[in-house]
């Protein structure tokens, strides 16, 4: 009878055993499933030639029905502008800047940076949770100890760095959306660092999409680098340099 409870409490144990190791396997498939989703959605859009609407061509070709959708729809013109900004951004699609373009063409300055600025950190955020449940753990883990020490300076002045990042164009917009997930940014830092410090950015270029039409007309094309022109660029390096003067304030303290 105890051989008998013996090998019974075995088998009981190894279904349980198998159910945890079955069960740890299913979580960190869920883990990467939201990032897996993306880059799928990336590869779809990048075969499909979704990207080859987000340019100029396209969007001189296509404006006056635009516009016209604009006029009629509004609210529903507004939102479907908001959620496609959004995906652009979750996918990392080329062609924001056309996107903010546009929206200042269709909507006006002002409410296209409002519409930009809600889409880009809606899908930043979309980006930034993504990776850090499916990587930042990993990545932190193997990385080794300079990563800790990395992280740690980090998560310390996040948000000083996080609107740093965001103000100074001179960093790759998806690349921003990565690595402080790895860092483990929380949530709510990186989501506000994110909605002010592309503000500037948004503003500029809504208020040349503002006056796209005009440039259109005249067969010209507008300069998609103008963000880097110093007199454009040196202030929001000025702006970027203003977030930073927080952690030399905790440094020089020391």
């Amino acid at each position: 009878m105890a051989a008998m409870d013996h090998s019974g409490r075995d088998g009981i144990d190894g279904r349980q055993s198998t159910g945890r190791s079955t069960g740890r396997r299913n979580a960190r498939w869920l883990r990467w499933l939201p990032l897996a989703l993306l880059a799928a959605g990336l590869g779809l859009a990048l075969a499909l030639g979704l990207h080859r609407h987000l340019t100029l061509d396209a969007l001189a070709a296509h404006r006056v029905e635009l516009a016209r959708f604009v006029a009629q729809e509004g609210i529903l013109a507004a939102a479907a502008y908001v959620a496609v900004y959004a995906l652009v951004v979750a996918l990392s699609v080329p062609g924001a800047t056309v996107l903010t373009l546009a929206g200042g063409f269709l909507f006006g300055t002002a409410a296209a940076t409002g519409y930009a600025v809600a889409g880009a950190t809606i899908g930043a955020v979309a980006v930034f949770l993504a990776a850090r449940s499916a990587i930042g753990g990993v990545l932190r883990a193997k990385a080794g100890p300079w990563v800790a020490r990395l992280e740690g300076g980090f998560r310390e002045n996040a948000f000083s760095y996080m609107l740093f990042l965001r103000l100074v164009p001179l960093f790759p917009f998806w690349l921003v959306n990565l690595v402080p997930a790895v860092l483990g940014v929380p949530l709510r830092v990186y989501a506000l660092a994110t909605l002010i410090g592309i503000v500037p950015g948004a503003l500029v270029y809504s208020s040349v999409g503002n006056g796209l039409g005009a440039v259109l007309d005249a067969g010209e094309r507008p300069d998609l680098g103008l963000v880097f022109r110093p007199e454009i660029l040196l202030p929001l390096v000025g702006l970027g340099v203003l977030a930073l003067l927080p952690v030399a304030v905790k440094r020089w303290r020391r």
